[in-house]
């Protein structure tokens, strides 16, 4: 069961100039429709990039898809780069950065008009931070192995998979402030991502700002956050409570959003003016997935077919590799997602998750600080403290890993993480700091302009076969097909469709009705 570990990874990347100042150029067409290419796409922005790789049970393999897609891109760039940081790069005034277009179709135009509101509630810039995805799922023949280790053997196995789902993501949600002290790499950013705001962080050189302490400043207050969805208070006790808590956000109005508009003129300014226009517009470190079928909506799928996978959402792009993440990262990864599934995990409330907020703000920040303390059931903790309990009881699991796998590489990544609590100035936000201030004068901008530089010559000097690049030019090319069949195929206006895709009935399906 432990070889069939279920993985895939997402990574965006803002596409560059040279002299490290965001692209405007459109999505080049050599890299397919962004709409329907199934690996290489783009994010919030034009000139944002999301590869996506396949479902993966080898760790090695899910890497060598994800360079494979790196060195398939930048056969297509140019003399333009990929950012190799989640903070962006030297960005232009707000309204400058372009927006993801898709085409003509209704469901392009879908995805715009969803990315027109997000920059009228949070700002363009916020939206061009970038960050690295992990889907993580247990293989079919886990289920009934763990159904007869525990004590829920009348639960139906697709209840179950669920309920033990919502396990792992309640005990992520506790302690996923672990990951951004060990693998966050965003403690410094340019200024311009901050001109214009109200921010606590210090001036450094080369038109930097930074916080001295800070492990991933993506997790903080200036990156993906929304006070405004912090009064749902959604919970992970089951699929029914959690799908009623995005219902509310996705069908009640809000008075600020309201202010801004459904209409401008003939377009559109935002999808709705409820809390939550869809529901990725949801911000949370983990999520919990199910595939959907062409125009229909995440819950429905959650209601109807139940928890496929769970996807990790606060990792930040490593800027010390060309792909973002490397092979150690993502077995810690695996490591500590079973650590979540296997461990007892009690029903969260609203004050558990105030606190799991506040502790993930601390570690973003000041996680580094020796004074930082956690808030652990009520009393402080120090990060290192808590964090080495956690790693002591993932042990067992390294063990089990190795043993199916054959080898030790499980344990040293266990290993390696319990040094880097010890040595706090061996963390990667650490070391963003020392190589920007001992190399590159204090300046962000050419530290990870610099980098990306690296990275684009590694990928360049790496073989593509033949067959790869023959595969991949098939697929660039039926998507472009693809793309054209959809735009002939509308028959509705797009209010029309805007309304039947918002209007789907959400809290429906055998997964709903039987979760609570």
């Amino acid at each position: 069961m432990l070889k069939g570990l279920r993985r895939g990874i997402e990574k965006e990347g803002l596409r560059i100039e040279p002299d490290g100042r965001l692209a405007d150029t459109p999505h080049p067409q050599g890299l397919g429709s962004a709409l329907t290419h199934p690996n290489i796409t783009t994010d919030f922005s034009e000139s944002q990039l999301e590869l996506i790789t396949g479902v993966h049970t080898g760790v090695d393999e899910c890497l060598r898809e994800l360079t494979e897609l790196h060195q398939v891109v930048y056969r297509q760039l140019g003399e333009e780069l990929l950012w190799c940081t989640s903070l962006p790069c030297k960005l232009p005034g707000d309204d400058r950065i372009p927006i993801a277009r898709y085409g003509r179709s209704n469901i392009a135009r879908l995805k715009t008009v969803y990315r027109q509101g997000l920059s009228h509630r949070y700002g363009r810039r916020m939206q061009a931070i970038s960050g690295i995805h992990y889907n993580f799922s247990l293989p079919e023949a886990a289920w009934p192995l763990l159904r007869q280790a525990g004590d829920d053997h009348t639960v139906p196995e697709g209840v179950y998979r669920d309920q033990r789902y919502f396990a792992l993501i309640r005990n992520f949600r506790r302690h996923s402030w672990l990951l951004l002290l060990l693998l966050g790499a965003s403690p410094a950013a340019c200024g311009s991502f901050v001109a214009g705001r109200q921010h606590e962080l210090s001036a450094w050189g080369g038109g930097t700002v930074f916080a001295p302490w800070a492990t991933t400043l993506r997790m903080g207050g200036l990156g993906y956050q929304s006070d405004a969805q912090t009064a749902l208070a959604v919970s992970f006790n089951d699929l029914s409570e959690y799908a009623a808590a995005l219902s509310r956000g996705l069908t009640q109005p809000y008075p600020a959003y309201e202010a801004i508009g459904l209409r401008d003129g003939d377009g559109y300014r935002q999808l709705a003016t409820t809390l939550l226009q869809i529901e990725n517009e949801f911000y949370g470190t983990i999520r919990p997935k199910r595939t959907v079928n062409s125009g229909e909506r995440p819950l429905r799928a959650l209601g109807e077919r139940g928890i496929e996978y769970v996807e990790v959402r606060c990792l930040d792009v490593d800027p010390f590799h060309p792909a973002g993440i490397d092979a150690a990262t993502i077995r810690l990864l695996d490591i500590f997602l079973l650590h979540c599934l296997l461990t007892d995990s009690p029903a969260d409330n609203p004050e558990e998750i105030a606190a799991a907020s506040r502790n993930q703000r601390l570690v973003a920040e000041h996680g580094r600080d020796p004074v930082t303390r956690l808030d652990r059931l009520g009393a402080p903790v120090a990060p290192a403290g808590w964090g080495g309990e956690l790693l002591d009881q993932c042990e067992p699991i390294a063990a089990a890993l190795d043993l199916a796998h054959g080898g030790a590489r499980y344990a040293e990544v266990l290993a390696e993480a319990k040094q880097a609590l010890r040595e706090p100035s061996s963390l990667p936000s650490a070391r963003v700091l020392r190589e920007t201030e001992e190399t590159h004068g204090k300046s962000f901008p050419d530290f990870a302009l610099a980098q990306s530089m690296r990275h684009r010559d590694d990928v360049a000097r790496l073989p593509l076969s033949q067959e790869a690049e023959s595969r991949y030019a098939n697929l660039a090319a039926q998507s472009l097909e693809e793309q054209r069949a959809i735009e002939e195929a509308d028959q509705v206006p797009f209010e029309t469709f805007r309304r039947n895709y918002l209007e789907q009935e959400l809290l429906r399906g055998p997964h709903f009705r039987s979760s609570s």
